[in-house]
Formats: C-alpha cells, sequence, structure tokens
C-alpha cells in the first residue's frame, strides 16, 4: 500500500484516469505526507471528520466533493488548497475564511456552485494570498478584496453585482485580473488605471460598465492583454495606451467608444489583436504614419462602426505577420501567461515547492478568447490558435475597388468585406489567398465575372458574393461546386448551377449593346418615335400631342413609345 511508505512526503497523482472510491483518512499511515494532489481525475473521495494530518499542499479538486471538508478547520500550515471542480453548494462558510490566514498561497474553488460568502464586502483575510481562481460558480454581493500581495485574481463567470471599490486600486502586485462575465455597474474609478498600467493582463468583459476607459497614471505600463469589450464604455481610447509598448490583445468591442481609426498603436511591435467592433469609430484609415504599421497583427475587426473612403491598401503592405507563417498550429495566444511560466509570487521560493509550481490546480495557463461572426455565424474562441488570421471591415461605408495588396496576405483564413459600398471588379488576385477558408464579399456594387482563378482556393468552405451586381457564369469545379444558392442571390446577371438560371437561356444573360442588324433596326425604328414624340407630330388617333421639355428620359420615352403601339393596334382593331 503506497500510504504505508514512511518516508514519503508529496503524493502527485493529477491528471490520470483514476477512479473509484478513496477514504483520506487511510493516508494517517504516512505520517511524513505533507503534499497531496489528487485533481483531476474521477475519484470518489471520502473525508472522514476526525483526520488530524497535518498538510502543506492539498489538490482535491474534481474529487466529487459535496462541501467544504471540515478537517480543514484544523490546517494552519496550508500553503496550496485546490477544491476545484466539485459539487460544493451554497454559502462559504465563515470557518473556512479562517483556515491557514498566516501561509495559504494558492486557492482555487473555480467551477462549483458557490453562491454567496458570510460577510459583504468580503475583505480576505489570508495576507500570503498570491494566487486566488473562484471562477465559474454562482457568486452573488460585490467584489471580494483580496489582499494586497495578490498576483493572479481569477472570479469571472459569477453573479457579482455594484461597482469597482477603491480598495481594488492598493492591489499593487496585480498581474493577471479576470472579472469577466459579471454583473458589475458603475464607473471604473482613476485610481483602477494604476492597476491597469502594473497589471500584465486585465479582462472586464461583458458586464456594465459605463464612462471613460480612465487615463494611465505615470509613465509606465506593463499591459499585455486588455479586453473591456460588452460594456456600456464611451469616450475615445485613452492616448495614454502608447505607453503599453508590449501591448498584444486590444479588444473594445460592444461598446459606445467614438473615435477614429487609433493609428497611434500602429508602432507596436507585440500587438496581435485588434478589436474595435461595433462602437462608433468614424471617418478615413489614411496613409499610415510610421515606416512599419501594425507588423505582428494577425487579427482585426474593425466591422459595425462608420469608417469611410477607401479601403487601407497601405496598411496591408505591412501586415507581415498575415504574409508568412512561422507559428506553430497547435500553439494558443496567451499560453505564455501560465503560473507555470510568470515568475515565483514573492515569498513563494522555498526548496519544499520549487519542483511543485502549483501542482495541486488544474489550471494552467491565461488564454485569450473572443466572438467574431465568420463563416456566415457567430464564433466563439475560448482559445485563439497562433496561427489563425482574419480581416473583419464589414458594415462600413468603404468605398472603391478592392486593392491590389490584400492580394499579398496570403496566410489569410477569414476576409469580410462585405455589407460596405465597394465596386468595380471581382479580382482575381483574391485567387492568390491560398489559405482562405471564408470569403464574404456580399451586399456591395461589384460588378464583372466571378474570375475562374477564384477555384484555386481549395480551402474555401464560404463563400458569399450575395447582393452585387455580378454578371456570366459561375465557375463549377473545384470548391465552387458545393457552394449553394445563398452564395449567389441578388446578382441578376449570374447564370449555371446552383442558381435556375442557364447560361444558354437568353433571359439570364446580362442585356447586350445592339450590334446586330437586328437591334439596329430596332434602334432607328425607337429613335424614329422619339423624334416624332419631340416633334409633336400627329398620327391617327394621338392629336395635338405637344412636348415643350424634350428633356425626358429614356425609360419614359420607350414607355410612351410602347403605349402609342398598343394604341395604334386597337385602333386597326
Amino acid at each position: 500500500m503506497i500510504f504505508q511508505l514512511q518516508n514519503l512526503r508529496t503524493l502527485y497523482l493529477n491528471s490520470n484516469n483514476l477512479s473509484g472510491t478513496v477514504k483520506l483518512d487511510t493516508i494517517s499511515e504516512a505520517e511524513n505526507l505533507q503534499e497531496l494532489a489528487l485533481s483531476s481525475n474521477k475519484l470518489s473521495l471520502i473525508v472522514e471528520t476526525n483526520i488530524t494530518h497535518r498538510f502543506s499542499g492539498l489538490g482535491l479538486g474534481s474529487c466529487n466533493l459535496n462541501g467544504f471538508p471540515e478537517f480543514l478547520k484544523g490546517q494552519d500550515g496550508l500553503s496550496e488548497l485546490d477544491l476545484s471542480y466539485n459539487n460544493i453548494s451554497g454559502q462559504v462558510p465563515e470557518w473556512f475564511m479562517n483556515v491557514s490566514t498566516g501561509n495559504l498561497h494558492h486557492l482555487n474553488l473555480f467551477g462549483n456552485f458557490l453562491t454567496s460568502f458570510a460577510q459583504n464586502p468580503v475583505i480576505f483575510k489570508w495576507e500570503e494570498l498570491s494566487v486566488a481562481d473562484l471562477g465559474f460558480n454562482v457568486l452573488q454581493g460585490s467584489v471580494p478584496i483580496p489582499p494586497w500581495r495578490i498576483e493572479y485574481y481569477f472570479i469571472s463567470n459569477n453573479m457579482l453585482s455594484g461597482g469597482i471599490t477603491p480598495l481594488m486600486c492598493n492591489l499593487s502586485s496585480l498581474l493577471m485580473i479576470d472579472l469577466s462575465s459579471n454583473k458589475l455597474t458603475g464607473f471604473l474609478p482613476q485610481c483602477f488605471s494604476d492597476m491597469i498600467a502594473a497589471s500584465g493582463v486585465v479582462n472586464l468583459q461583458s458586464n456594465n460598465f459605463i464612462g471613460k476607459i480612465p487615463q494611465l497614471n505615470g509613465d509606465f505600463c506593463n499591459l499585455v492583454m486588455i479586453d473591456p469589450s460588452y460594456n456600456k464604455l464611451q469616450g475615445p481610447l485613452p492616448r495614454s495606451l502608447r505607453k503599453c509598448s508590449n501591448l498584444e490583445f486590444l479588444n473594445v468591442a460592444h461598446n459606445q467608444i467614438r473615435d477614429v481609426f487609433p493609428s497611434w498603436l500602429g508602432s507596436f511591435l507585440s500587438l496581435k489583436i485588434l478589436i474595435l467592433r461595433y462602437n462608433r469609430f468614424h471617418g478615413l484609415i489614411g496613409e499610415p504614419g510610421g515606416r512599419i504599421v501594425f507588423p505582428t497583427l494577425q487579427i482585426i475587426d474593425l466591422s459595425h462602426n462608420g469608417f469611410s473612403g477607401s479601403l487601407p491598401s497601405k496598411y496591408f503592405e505591412h501586415w507581415t505577420a498575415m504574409k508568412v507563417f512561422d507559428t506553430d498550429p497547435s500553439s494558443y495566444t496567451g499560453d505564455s501567461f501560465s503560473p507555470f511560466m510568470w515568475p515565483y509570487p514573492s515569498g513563494y521560493i522555498g526548496d519544499a515547492f520549487s519542483p511543485f509550481r502549483w501542482p495541486y490546480s488544474i489550471f494552467t495557463t491565461f488564454d485569450y478568447s473572443m466572438s467574431i461572426i465568420a463563416k456566415g455565424i457567430q464564433m466563439n474562441y475560448s482559445k485563439i490558435q497562433e496561427h489563425l488570421t482574419l480581416i473583419d471591415l464589414s458594415s462600413n461605408n468603404f468605398s472603391g475597388a478592392i486593392p491590389g495588396t490584400i492580394g499579398s496576405l496570403k496566410q489569410l483564413k477569414l476576409l469580410n468585406l462585405s455589407n460596405n459600398i465597394l465596386s468595380g471588379p471581382l479580382p482575381s488576385f483574391l485567387a492568390n489567398l491560398t489559405n482562405l477558408e471564408s470569403l464574404d464579399l456580399s451586399q456591395n456594387r461589384l460588378s464583372g465575372e466571378i474570375p475562374q482563378e477564384l477555384t484555386q482556393l481549395t480551402s474555401l468552405e464560404v463563400f458569399n458574393v450575395s447582393s452585387n451586381r455580378l454578371t456570366g457564369p459561375i465557375p463549377q469545379s473545384q470548391q465552387f461546386a458545393t457552394f449553394e444558392n445563398n452564395s449567389y442571390k441578388g446578382n441578376s446577371g449570374l447564370c449555371g448551377t446552383p442558381l435556375s438560371r442557364k447560361c444558354d437561356d437568353p433571359k439570364a444573360l446580362p442585356p447586350s449593346s445592339p450590334t446586330s442588324e437586328e437591334n439596329q433596326d430596332s434602334g432607328s425604328a425607337m429613335e424614329l418615335d422619339w423624334k416624332v414624340v419631340c416633334m409633336g407630330y400627329a398620327s391617327g388617333l394621338v392629336i395635338g400631342v405637344v412636348l415643350g421639355n424634350c428633356l425626358i428620359t429614356r425609360r419614359r420615352a420607350q414607355r410612351l413609345v410602347k403605349n402609342f403601339g398598343k394604341r395604334k393596334q386597337r385602333r386597326r382593331r
């Protein structure tokens, strides 16, 4: 029996496929055992109330616990405690807030059914707490206040309400904070900006914050990721973000921000993801001001704003990350922000713990996430692959032709230029985008034929050119054999499968200019009728037709001549 090993100090069995029932009191035979990690298995743990064994680390995540084990009351030397992914429900008992207050560094209660704390507001008593994860519960009330030395604080996906208390501004050691998907309201206090600037990751997504994003104080900024999307924030983007030269991810989607295109972010050499969707950005995107602009950008979403003018062709020239593939397809953005990778929290390094840097929790990374409209549907990415590249400039007022520079972005996977007023031909250079999986050019004024070269896009899953002015036959080979009728609707001049109009049907072809002898005769007759009407001549039953203004449209003239012909026919009858 493994617990009979008298010199056993650490037993680390996390993340296996162990199953069955385990009685925790059986470990009392291993008198020197200090660290026990059973998280992320399929175990059912039976916890006796008379356990007196003292631990320095406990990983009991995913152990089918229905409540807080009462033997924790006697634990005053715990440094790490993982109770994640259990069935613990209801209020956090008051006694639990006093467990190991002088030693606890890491606490994980993620993925339970906790509803509240015994007191409100909640101020944690754990003086040494550096990592706390209370995400994915049903906690109500205000945001619990961790100690000033907290470095990683995650409390997303709860039902917390109220505003950001100024007490949060004292978290001077914070490296990551995630308050997303709660019911928080009010203004972001100005003092909160100091905490933002000092942090690496700040996630405020999906709350009800109002007012402006506060200007960052001081001359430094450690921000790598900031996401205040899906709130009610107003005003311009704070220009103090210029200080955040290490910024990789900026998402302000679904707010009420009114500003011009933030070209001043173009000098950032690390910015990979820029999402400004559903705001009030407006105006022209002019020529880039610097020599290099957004060289590492791989995702840009400017959709549902008020941008106008030509597409930013000069910017496309500089987006190197969309041209050359040099990332691991299995890696995700944000992987580097793991408690395993960041420096040890202050006061944490010790011989007993250094081989096991928080092994008690299945939480290992902080991944960037986003939602976009891609392939015709809303897609939610809980992780973003490093090699994902996309441009969404849809639902603006961009005009003119599609520039040739976009054809150089050979690693592009998703391109959405729909719902603008783009004109000119559908360019054949789009065939250079051989990795393209979705191409949406619908709701524009593009004309001409669909180039046969586009059949080279063998990765294309979604193709939408509906509601344009395209003409001629639809390509039939490769991926084009899979696209349905909706891809082409609203183009009266298109013909061929999957449309019902056949290309050998004259009604399916666009009107041609009068080149044949027959058409010339018809045109001459029309010209004669036009002259007759304009001169006011009378013929048959038409008496006294005098038009004082001959500058009528050709369409009205054709209708008048047509009616005139009908009257002549009825007269003959």
